[in-house]
C-alpha cells in the first residue's frame, strides 16, 4: 500500500461540516479557510456525505454552490476535491480529447497509471457521462499507432497478475528486435500488443533481455524506430510501466518546471493521489529534484489555491 496524504477525518460531522460551509459562503465574498480546512481535510468519500448532508439540510447542491462562490485555479481544486474519483478521470479524459488539439499525455497517464478495474470503471462512467464510447472518441482523435495504443489501454485487458517468466522475456525482446531494430520499417503492432499486454513485472524483465540483446536499453530502441507523438507517448507508457511513482513525481515537475504552470495536471496528480501514494511520490520528486513538492508549489502558485494545494500535500 502507498503513503496517502489525505485520510479520514475522525471524529467526522458531515452535519456539522454542512453549517460551517453555508456559514462560509454568508457575507460578501466568501471564507476560503473555512472552505480549504473541510475540503481539503477530509476523505474524497467524506466529502460526498457532506455533499448528501448539505443537500438534504439546505436544498442546495454543494459543488453548485462552491462553483458561484470560487473563482479560477482555487475553483478547480475544489471541485476536483469534491467529485468522485472516476468521474473525475473520465472528465479529465474528456477535456483531453475534445479540447483544442489532442492532450496525449494526460491519456496515457490516465489509461496508463490506473489498473484494469479502474480503466474499465472510467471508460464505463465516460460512456455514461458523454453518451459515448471511449473507444470512438479516441479513434476519432488520434490516428496511427497512438490510437491504437489508446484502444489497447482503453480495454482494461492487460495481464495483472505479476507472475514473471524470463524464458517467455527473452522471446518477447526477441520479437521486438525482429519487429523493430533488425528490419528496414517497423511492425507497430508487435510493440503495441506485447506493451498493452503483458503485465508490469513481466515488461521489466522483457526490458531487461531487451538491453542485454541489444547493449542498449529498450527505450532507444523507441527513439530509433518511431517519431512524434507516437515516439513521446510510448516513452511515457515506458517510464511508466518501469516505475509508476517516479513517472508521477515527472509528470508532477514538469507542471510546474516551465513558464506557466500547468494547473490541470497539477491538480488532477495532487487531488487524485492523494488518498493512494502522494506521500511517496513526495519523497521521490525531493529525490529526484533536490527540492520538496512543497516547495515547488509555494514558488510556481498563489492564493488559496496554493494554500488548498498545500493542505493536500501535507
Amino acid at each position: 500500500m502507498g503513503k496517502p496524504t489525505v485520510t479520514p477525518c475522525s471524529p467526522f460531522d458531515p452535519v456539522e461540516d454542512s453549517k460551517a460551509l453555508k456559514q462560509a459562503f454568508k457575507g460578501f465574498g466568501s471564507d476560503e479557510e473555512a472552505i480549504i480546512n473541510i475540503i481539503a481535510k477530509r476523505t474524497n468519500d467524506q466529502r460526498q456525505q457532506i455533499a448528501k448532508e448539505f443537500k438534504t439540510m439546505y436544498g442546495k447542491d454543494l459543488i453548485k454552490e462552491l462553483k458561484s462562490e470560487l473563482r479560477g485555479n482555487f475553483e478547480d481544486v475544489i471541485i476536483a476535491l469534491m467529485t468522485n474519483p472516476v468521474e473525475f478521470q473520465a472528465k479529465q479524459l474528456h477535456k483531453s480529447i475534445s479540447g483544442l488539439g489532442t492532450d496525449e499525455d494526460t491519456i496515457v497517464e490516465i489509461l496508463g497509471v490506473h489498473n484494469n478495474n479502474e480503466v474499465i470503471a472510467i471508460r464505463e462512467v465516460y460512456e455514461g457521462l458523454y453518451q459515448t464510447s471511449l473507444e470512438k472518441d479516441l479513434k476519432g482523435d488520434t490516428s496511427g499507432t497512438v490510437k491504437r495504443l489508446f484502444v489497447s489501454l482503453a480495454t482494461g485487458h492487460r495481464d495483472e497478475s505479476e507472475a514473471t517468466d524470463k524464458e517467455t522475456a527473452y522471446k518477447d525482446a526477441q520479437t521486438l528486435l525482429r519487429a523493430g531494430e533488425l528490419f528496414h520499417g517497423t511492425d507497430e503492432s508487435t510493440f503495441n500488443a506485447i506493451l498493452c499486454q503483458r503485465n508490469r513485472s513481466q515488461l521489466r524483465l522483457i526490458f531487461d533481455e531487451y538491453e542485454k540483446l541489444t547493449d542498449h536499453c529498450f527505450e532507444t530502441a523507441i527513439d530509433n524506430e518511431f517519431s512524434g507523438t507516437a515516439k513521446d507517448t510510448l516513452m511515457d507508457l515506458i517510464k511508466c510501466i518501469r516505475d509508476r511513482i517516479g513517472y508521477i513525481a515527472e509528470r508532477l515537475h514538469k507542471s510546474m518546471d516551465r513558464i506557466g504552470t500547468d494547473d490541470r495536471t497539477l491538480i488532477r496528480l495532487v487531488v487524485s493521489r492523494s488518498e493512494i501514494d502522494l506521500g511517496d511520490i513526495k519523497e521521490v520528486f525531493e529525490e529526484k529534484y533536490g527540492k520538496s513538492l512543497a516547495d515547488f508549489i509555494r514558488d510556481d502558485t498563489s492564493g488559496d489555491y496554493k494554500k488548498c494545494l498545500l493542505e493536500i500535500v501535507g
